[in-house]
């Protein structure tokens, strides 16, 4: 990927790659090696003096993962040169793990790339478990991802989901406000806990009175929005 910008103002490269094409210090750090910056097509340090005028461009390349390309079932709902947004089905991780490399989203993706002929990395932007089906948000660069992450840190993406529940809360809508800790060394899983770090979750009644299973309570329809993001914060303030 090749980012440009003509320069309207004098001032040094650094503060171009910094205000004009947004990009991080530490992105700025890992492309230095690499002799990425251009300037008016000819290569150039951080500290050259630009004048209005001048044509910025910084060449963004990214490394192979270390883990394998695969083909498989990938329902891409939107694609553009920076980012890409895939269904999740339920039953599938989303990235690979130290035990296991191969059948996750990330696998299919770099499968996707390889016959597209993109070379682009995996930056996850919003992570699904294993059980939970959805839209999941992967950044083709790092220049994406850091600006991406930024909109998500600020709260200018908005995250939401439906929930099915066995019964369902006495109010139509409302706030969870619940903190929430990891269980005791070897679980893995998380409970409402006032050791826990704060945890908010809005609701909002969508349907009420399905059919559940036989001789249990009747299921419920929640709209959810996470105001926080901690592990299985939904599933842990539904229950």
């Amino acid at each position: 990927m090749v980012l440009s910008c003509t320069m309207t103002r004098r001032t040094k490269l650094l503060s171009a790659l910094r205000r004009e094409l947004r990009i991080s210090d530490g992105l700025v750090r890992r492309l230095k090696p690499l002799d990425a910056f251009r300037v008016n097509g000819e290569s150039a340090h951080t500290n050259r003096i630009l004048e209005p005028g001048d044509l910025v461009s910084v060449i963004i390349e990214e490394a192979a993962p270390d883990f394998p390309a695969e083909e498989g079932p990938l329902d891409i709902l939107y694609e553009d040169a920076c980012l890409i947004a895939v269904d999740k089905p339920a039953g599938i991780l989303v990235h690979p793990s130290f035990s296991r490399q191969t059948g996750t989203l990330a696998n299919y993706l770099l499968g996707h790339y390889r016959r597209t002929g993109q070379a682009c990395a995996v930056h996850v932007l919003t992570r699904l478990d294993r059980d939970t089906m959805g839209v999941v948000i992967f950044a083709k660069n790092a220049w994406a991802h850091w600006l991406l992450m930024e909109e998500l840190d600020a709260g200018r993406i908005e995250k939401v989901y439906e929930a099915l529940t066995l019964g369902g809360p006495e109010a139509d809508e409302g706030l969870i406000d619940l903190p929430i800790a990891k269980r005791p060394n070897p679980s893995l899983l998380r409970c409402v806990s006032p050791a826990g770090k704060p945890a908010q979750t809005r609701f909002r009644v969508l349907e009420r009175g399905l059919p559940g299973p036989p001789g249990g309570p009747a299921l419920c329809r929640l709209e959810l929005r996470p105001i926080t993001g901690r592990p299985h914060q939904l599933r842990v303030h539904c229950s």
